[in-house]
This record gives structure tokens, C-alpha cells and sequence, in this order.
């Protein structure tokens, strides 16, 4: 794990108060530690009851419509474990703002690295193909999970779900283009997405970010420890889940300019191709192989939509960094390859 400076200055003491209210004791002779990665939510790493323990809050400003959810994460942390040993355990949850500014959780901490837009050095030459099957098994395990055996079978509304998924992302495309200033790309795609509807599959508990950078792994085996950032985890179409990861794996052959995403380091030698990539989720979970056509363009939709959330964000001055400089040009580029393959 990376840390950087805090990009918000939190009130530890008050946050130390609160949670001895809770029966809990935060040490500050160990000053707390912000993880370096992730672009929204903030992570700070702090000695909770005398082992770490990570603090996860919402980035400041107005939060994106579905994102940054504190309260929906804290309902599956504080179940999952029981059934998904992947995911963290929750430990606190705090929905008093007057105390860090936002709702905020504690949660375990689990060690491992989390891979990015490429591989760290030094990793064994088929670090590729076990990466991708730890990667692959652990969404067809969440998916293979009865919410009911950990008490979600309450979370979220399956039915209908790819379609309210279609509107919400047409909603979020109008606020971040306001002014009928969308690219006609934008229409063209949520008119195939309404056109090209899937019936309701049998609903299972979904992720809804399914890849290396929230999948913690052993830096020697290579074995997953802990699958994290769940705030936007529901009940719906597993292959939505699958067709998140594949719009985040581009191949050789996909236009330059999306090359430039970099959120999985499909890239490198010794990476499968998306059609092996959903042969093998296919495999591992027993389901039966269909066309992800729709899949794939919806979470491509998100993709391109979620970009141009950020780099607003960031144009506001709520987030900071160079790495948003260049979102608004990689969103128009995933828009229109969408389009042009519809």
C-alpha cells in the first residue's frame, strides 16, 4: 500500500471522542495515513483499538447521484463477511456529519497490494493468468452467493434494474452536459440501451466495480485477501458486474486514445483477451455463455459518464490532481467508440 499527504484536514480528536462514545479507542501517537489510491471516496489508515483499521468518508462537496454511499456500504460490511470471507469486516459507522464533515465507517484493514493500470515489478511470469482467475472467482463467488444468508436480500430493487441503470446513466449524462451541450453520441447510445433491453436475469448480489484496484492480493501468492469499495453494491444482473470489468480491458487492438484509461493492466503480455475474459466467468460460474453486447455498451455508457463526473469535480475544485486533466478528452473518446459499435 502508497500514502500520500491528506487532501482534507480531518478533526482526530473529536473523531477520538466519538468513537469512545462507541466503546472504541482511536490512537493518535500513531498518526493516521491517507491511501494514495482511489478517485472518490477517502481512505486513511489508523490504529483502532490497538490493530489498524481503515477510515473511509466521502470526498467533500455534493456527492454524484448513486456514489459515495456511506450508509449502503455500512450495510453490507457490517453482513457480507458471514457468507463473502473477501470482503472487510465493518467495525463503526457514523452518520452524524458535525463530526468529520460526512458520514463516515471503520472497517479492517487487510495488507495486500492492489493492482493498477500495470503490474508491479518483480511479479512472477504467469502473475497475468492468476491474477485474472483470482479476479474472476471471487466475482462468481459473490455472485453464487443466497443474499438471504447474510440478511441482503433487502438491498436494492432487482426488477428492472438494467433499465432504472439505463435512465440513471442518461440522467447523469444531461447534469454533467448540461444546456443540450452532449455530444450526439450521448443520445445515440440511450436510445440502443432503451431499444435493446434485456428481460430481468435472476438477480445476485453485485459489486458494481469489479476490478484489480478493489481486489487486495498477497504480494507473494498472488492469493486474494479482501475485495473493497462497496458503496455502490445492490442486488441485480451479475453480468453487469462482468461488463464493468470489461469496459475498464482494453486490448491492443481498441483505439489509441483509449489506451490512456489505464484502470487495469490488461495491456501487458500475458493478459486475456474480454472474450476469454467472460469465457472464463462463464466457466467459474456455472452460468450459461450469452451475448454481452448490451452489457458491454451500458458499462461503457457509465464508464464515459463517471469520467466526466470527475473531471467536473475536479474543474469545481473539489478534487485535486493532474490526473483529472485529461478525463473530459477520455470520455468523449469512450463515447464515441461506444457508438461506433452499435
Amino acid at each position: 500500500m502508497s500514502f500520500r499527504d491528506a487532501t482534507i484536514p480531518q478533526d482526530w480528536p473529536r473523531l477520538a471522542d466519538w468513537l469512545g462514545a462507541a466503546g472504541h479507542r482511536l490512537d493518535l501517537d500513531t498518526p493516521p495515513r491517507q491511501f494514495a489510491g482511489g478517485l472518490a471516496n477517502l481512505n486513511y489508515l489508523v490504529s483502532l483499538d490497538g490493530a489498524p483499521a481503515v477510515l473511509r468518508r466521502p470526498p467533500p462537496g455534493p456527492a454524484a447521484e448513486g456514489a459515495n454511499d456511506m450508509a449502503r456500504e455500512w450495510r453490507v460490511l457490517s453482513r457480507l463477511n458471514a457468507g463473502f470471507p473477501l470482503a472487510p469486516r465493518g467495525i463503526a459507522f457514523c452518520e452524524d456529519v458535525a463530526v468529520l464533515g460526512a458520514p463516515f465507517q471503520l472497517i479492517e484493514y487487510r495488507p495486500g497490494i492492489a493492482i493498477g493500470g500495470s503490474l508491479p515489478a518483480g511479479l512472477p511470469a504467469d502473475a497475468p493468468a492468476r491474477l485474472t482467475s483470482a479476479l474472476i472467482a471471487a466475482m462468481a463467488a459473490l455472485h453464487g452467493l443466497d443474499p438471504a444468508s447474510v440478511g441482503l436480500e433487502g438491498l436494492g430493487k432487482p426488477t428492472g434494474f438494467l433499465g432504472r441503470q439505463v435512465e440513471g446513466w442518461a440522467r447523469r449524462a444531461a447534469a454533467v452536459w448540461p444546456d443540450g451541450d452532449a455530444p450526439a453520441s450521448v443520445a445515440h447510445i440511450v436510445a440502443w440501451l432503451r431499444a435493446n433491453l434485456p428481460a430481468d436475469a435472476p438477480a445476485s448480489l453485485i459489486h458494481s466495480d469489479f476490478k484489480f484496484d478493489n481486489m487486495l492480493v498477497d504480494s507473494a501468492t498472488l492469493e486474494a485477501k479482501a475485495v473493497i469499495d462497496w458503496d455502490m453494491a445492490t442486488l441485480g444482473d451479475p453480468l453487469f458486474d462482468l461488463g464493468v470489468l470489461l469496459s475498464y480491458w482494453i486490448e491492443p487492438g481498441d483505439p489509441q486514445a483509449l489506451h490512456a484509461l489505464a484502470q487495469v493492466p490488461s495491456l501487458e503480455p500475458g493478459f486475456p483477451t474480454r472474450a476469454e475474459v467472460a469465457a472464463a466467468y462463464f466457466a467459474a460460474s456455472g452460468r450459461a455463455p450469452v451475448p454481452l453486447d448490451f452489457h458491454l455498451a451500458l458499462a461503457r455508457f457509465r464508464l464515459a459518464v463517471a469520467w466526466m463526473q470527475l473531471y467536473r469535480r475536479w474543474q469545481a475544485g473539489a478534487v485535486h490532481g493532474n490526473r483529472y486533466l485529461d478525463f473530459e478528452k477520455l470520455a468523449l473518446a469512450i463515447l464515441g467508440h461506444v457508438a461506433a459499435t452499435l
